[in-house]
């Protein structure tokens, strides 16, 4: 992922100066300026259309159905996005539409139905499956990782929950200049997991184990070792048969390859060695691994969003721990066992070149938020999926205002994943490798 705290809370890009697909004149001066603010700000907000219910949200009436219309379309204008699937679920009404393109050299319009990567969203499955093999009797939380896992320097004294809460102290491999430079100057290479793990290893541990949050892909890479030797099969395949299938996800998949399921949306980056945008479509994900492979649909994201925040495919015990959120540096955003409560919406974000991803659910209000963008270029510094579920949240839930500060955005190194956005501060050392000209190596975010 490009930007560490965009994403994971998505965790899966760049940091990137150069963030927005048109210059500001293009973009027309009468339109209020977009900012992701801080939570704290948010809470003010009062919809003019609908009146909040006693769990949070807004009835979907027409007039709030426009008003959603009208704050996506602006978003959709000033970010320069091409195009983006959107679905909410309340228990008073649904929404779900699509704006813009998904093809911009045909001019294809977006669809519900079409496949999208999700990024570092990903790491809720493999965190997942984690918890299934817990549930199974076959891995502690509090196990150490070299019970399991070889080769982990400290493995002695990082736990599994550690790797899934993000604070194992291990340097991240897509914070390693020779793999962004290896990644963006060809993005069709087959990267193995030892691979990828050997860049961050080169490294000396960031922190010591626990101490401290830092969205880090390594340490789902490592989670994705320990799932294929403790279910004894690849871990896609472990994924599709313990996580997917079981959810129902008909729509979604983890790729052998770079090819995408039809119908599909075309992605595009910035991420490349001039920063010049790009089709990255079929770019392979294999970097990215169970740290942000995974392609879906908005239907199958909306499913999951719920499926994930309420523990359908765990114990209730199990569940419980991985809602054990620690903070992260955000105001108002913790992280927990491969998920987070941003300002109480529960879930995950997704960033990786060309793609970006939101799915969120609020307990109080049994409501679900997903997104689907096709690019993970910035907009002045933000991701643009953190800005449209800021202003869509605004609307739809003014007591819980989804926010993820400019400064977190994780860049999306191409095919690493994570929420689409991960929390700001420690979080967001870890971005996707974008590398316009004169901008040093970020951390490719997932």
């Amino acid at each position: 992922m490009r930007r560490a705290g965009a994403a994971a809370l998505a965790l899966t890009g760049l940091l990137s100066a150069t963030a927005c697909s048109g210059s500001s004149s293009d973009r027309q001066a009468s339109e209020p300026a977009i900012t992701a603010e801080p939570a704290a700000l948010s809470p003010s907000y009062a919809s003019p259309s609908g009146s909040t219910s006693a769990n949070g949200v807004v009835a979907l009436t027409p007039d709030v159905t426009a008003e959603l219309d009208s704050a996506i379309q602006r978003v959709l204008s000033q970010t320069g996005v091409p195009g983006i699937n959107v679905g909410i679920i309340t228990p008073g009404g649904t929404y779900q539409k699509s704006f813009g393109v998904a093809d911009k050299t045909a001019g294809t319009a977006m669809d519900p139905s079409l496949h999208l990567r999700i990024g570092s969203e990903t790491k809720t499955f493999t965190a997942t499956a984690v918890l299934r093999l817990v549930d199974q009797g076959k891995v502690g939380l509090d196990d150490p990782i070299s019970k399991y896992v070889d080769g982990v320097p400290g493995g002695d004294g990082i736990t599994v929950r550690q790797l899934g809460e993000m604070r194992s102290g291990l340097f991240p491999y897509s914070s390693d200049p020779q793999f962004v430079n290896d990644l963006i100057s060809d993005p069709n290479r087959v990267f193995t997991p030892d691979q990828l793990l050997s860049y961050g290893y080169r490294h000396p541990a960031v922190s010591p184990p626990g101490t401290q949050f830092q969205y880090n892909n390594s340490n789902y890479i490592i989670l994705g070792k320990l799932v294929e030797r403790l279910g004894g099969q690849p871990a896609g395949r472990f994924l599709t048969d313990q996580v997917i299938t079981p959810a129902s996800l008909g729509q979604t998949s983890f790729p052998i390859n770079g090819t995408m399921p039809s119908p599909y949306a075309h992605g595009y980056t910035d991420q490349t060695p001039n920063g010049a945008i790009t089709d990255s479509t079929n770019w392979n994900p294999s970097w990215a691994w169970t740290a942000g492979a995974i392609i879906s649909t908005i239907a199958d994201l909306q499913s999951w969003a719920k499926t994930m925040a309420t523990g359908t495919l765990v114990s209730p015990a199990t569940q419980a721990e991985r809602l054990k959120t620690l903070p992260t540096g955000d105001p108002g955003v913790g992280y927990g066992f491969g998920l987070f409560n941003n300002n109480g919406w529960i879930g995950h974000n997704g960033s990786l070149p060309g793609y970006e991803s939101v799915a969120v659910y609020l307990p109080q209000a049994q409501s679900t938020l997903a997104l689907l963008l096709n690019t993970d270029v910035l907009y002045q510094g933000s991701e643009p999926s953190s800005l449209f579920a800021n202003e869509i949240t605004k609307i739809l839930s003014p007591k819980y205002v989804y926010s993820i500060p400019p400064a977190t955005a994780a860049s999306s190194a191409p095919g690493s994943g994570s929420p689409s956005g991960s929390p700001s501060g420690s979080a967001s050392t870890e971005s996707s490798p974008s590398l316009p000209a004169g901008n040093p190596p970020s951390n490719v975010a997932t």
